[in-house]
Order: C-alpha cells, then sequence, then structure tokens
C-alpha cells in the first residue's frame, strides 16, 4: 500500500538505508575493549536475514562464499518494485558482502566508525563501506558483488 506523503517524502530526502552498531559507552572500536569483540561482531553482522530469505526463496544458497557472491548478482531484482524492501536488502547485501570479505580475504575485518557505522578494514588500511556498495548493487545493480570482491581480494 502506498501512503503519498510518504512517497513525496522520500522523493525529496531520498529512501533511508544504513545500519548502525551501538556498543559501549567509551565509544570502542572492539580492538580496545570498549565495544563488542571481533567474534561478536562477525556474527552481529552476518544475520543477512532479509536476503537470505530472498536467496531461499530463488534457490541460491548463502555459504559465505565468493561463489555465492556470484549467485546473488545473477538474481532478477524483484524487490526493487518495493523502495522499503529495496533499502533493507540493501544493507544484508552490503553486510554480506562484507561477511564474505573478513571470512576470506586475510587480515580484513569489521571496524566501526565513530557513529556505528560498519565498514571493512583492508590489510591496506582501505575502509571499504560495504553497506554504501549494498545498496547501489540493490537499487541500481552495479557495481556486482562478486565484482567488488575480486577487486579487493587481488589488491
Amino acid at each position: 500500500m502506498g501512503f503519498p506523503f510518504l512517497e513525496n517524502w522520500r522523493a525529496r530526502h531520498g529512501i533511508s538505508r544504513g545500519i548502525a552498531v551501538f556498543h559501549g559507552r567509551d565509544g570502542g572500536d572492539g580492538a580496545t575493549g570498549g565495544g563488542p569483540d571481533a567474534a561478536t561482531l562477525n556474527e552481529l553482522l552476518s544475520e543477512c536475514e532479509l536476503l537470505r530469505e530472498q536467496a531461499i526463496a530463488a534457490g541460491v544458497e548463502l555459504d559465505d562464499t565468493p561463489r555465492s557472491l556470484e549467485r546473488l548478482d545473477q538474481l532478477l531484482p524483484r524487490w526493487r518494485e518495493d523502495p522499503d524492501t529495496a533499502s533493507w536488502l540493501g544493507n544484508d547485501a552490503g553486510l554480506y558482502l562484507g561477511t564474505v570479505i573478513v571470512q576470506r580475504i586475510a587480515r580484513a575485518a569489521w571496524q566501526l566508525w565513530p557513529n556505528g557505522h560498519p565498514v571493512v578494514l583492508l590489510a591496506s588500511g582501505r575502509e571499504l563501506d560495504v553497506v554504501e556498495l549494498g545498496h547501489a548493487w540493490a537499487i541500481e545493480g552495479a557495481p556486482e558483488l562478486s565484482a567488488i570482491y575480486n577487486e579487493v581480494s587481488e589488491g
């Protein structure tokens, strides 16, 4: 069901998107003991419930491998018809991409910005805003998740 006032607001302000992980009062990043430890952060950010539901419905198994990213890239983007679904799916796609990178690429790790926004820190020191990349994939179809993975795994 559409609400005209909400659609008008979205047209002016865009779809809300993003995710934040709230942690200790001292604003720690987990490495200094003020936030979640790496294992807890990995578990929390790898849930991606909506993406996993969509993938299962399409017959795609998300097994945290680069191959599963390729399979996601091949899905028909039926979610684009619903801006709210696309936004949530963008969050999940970004977090899933980050999960695969953190699990498969040496010395890649989750890092939280001071506002709680999760990014992937690569060994080179580059911060990868996977949530933003997930939104671009969910809404525009590009860049492909597998292409992002391939780029960071080579460099």
